[in-house]
C-alpha cells in the first residue's frame, strides 16, 4: 500500500469530539519523546504533517490526521516523563482511556517503544491494559538506526525474553527508524491488510 494524501484533520480533547466513526482507525502511542511524530511522518511521507518537538508531552490533544480519504491515523499524547502536573497528567489519562475504549472504529493500536532502552515499567503497563481491554495492538521499536546490528539484536532478545515472562505469545512487533524508512512497508501493508476486512459497525 502506498499513501497518496495526507492531511490534518482535527484536534479534540474529548472521544466525543472526533471525527464521526466511519473509517477505520489506528492510533500511535507512546512514551513522551520516544518519536511518534517522526514515525507518522515517514510514513505518509509528509515530513511537517505532525509536529516534531523536543520538548516531552508537546501532543496534548488527539489529533487526527485524514489518509487517502479512506482511513484515519491518530497521534495521542505520550505518557510517561512530560514535565505536567498531576492534575493534568490524570486528566490526560482519562483523555486516552476514553478515546481507547470508546472508539468503535479503532482497529489496532501502535504502541511505540524506544529500542535502545531496557523494558520501561509505563510501556508494560500500557501493554497490559490494552490486552485486559481486549484492543489490539501491535508494538514499534522506533530509533533502531540508533544501534549497530549487534546491538539491537542483543536488545531485541532482551525484550523478547521479558515479554515471554509475562506472555505465552508475545504481541506483534515491527522494527522501524523514522530516518531509514525501515518498517514503513510492513506498517503500510498491515494497516492494508486491516483496511480490506473493515466494515462499519462490525
Amino acid at each position: 500500500m502506498q499513501i497518496r494524501n495526507a492531511q490534518y484533520l482535527s484536534g479534540c480533547t474529548s472521544v466525543d469530539k472526533c471525527p464521526a466513526p466511519i473509517l477505520p482507525e489506528y492510533a500511535f502511542i507512546g512514551r513522551s519523546n520516544v518519536g511518534k511524530s517522526s514515525l507518522i511522518n515517514m510514513i505518509t511521507g509528509y515530513k511537517k504533517l505532525a509536529k516534531i518537538s523536543s520538548t516531552p508531552g508537546k501532543t496534548r490533544i488527539i489529533n487526527h490526521f485524514l489518509i487517502d480519504e479512506s482511513w484515519y491515523l491518530v497521534d495521542l499524547p505520550g505518557y510517561g516523563f512530560a514535565r505536567i502536573s498531576k492534575k493534568d497528567r490524570l486528566a490526560w489519562e482519562g483523555m486516552i482511556n476514553e478515546y481507547l475504549l470508546k472508539r468503535l472504529n479503532l482497529l489496532c493500536v501502535f504502541l511505540l517503544v524506544d529500542a535502545r532502552i531496557k523494558p520501561q515499567a509505563s510501556d508494560i503497563r500500557m501493554m497490559d491494559w490494552l490486552a485486559a481491554a481486549n484492543k489490539p495492538f501491535v508494538i514499534l521499536f522506533t530509533k533502531t538506526d540508533k544501534l549497530s546490528r549487534n546491538e539491537l539484536g542483543i536488545k531485541m532478545q532482551e525484550y523478547q525474553k521479558h515479554l515471554l515472562d509475562e506472555w505465552e505469545l508475545p504481541p506483534q512487533s515491527i522494527i522501524t527508524s523514522a530516518t531509514t524508512n525501515l518498517g514503513k512497508a510492513e506498517i503500510l501493508e498491515f494497516i492494508g491488510e486491516q483496511n480490506a476486512k473493515y466494515s462499519p459497525g462490525s
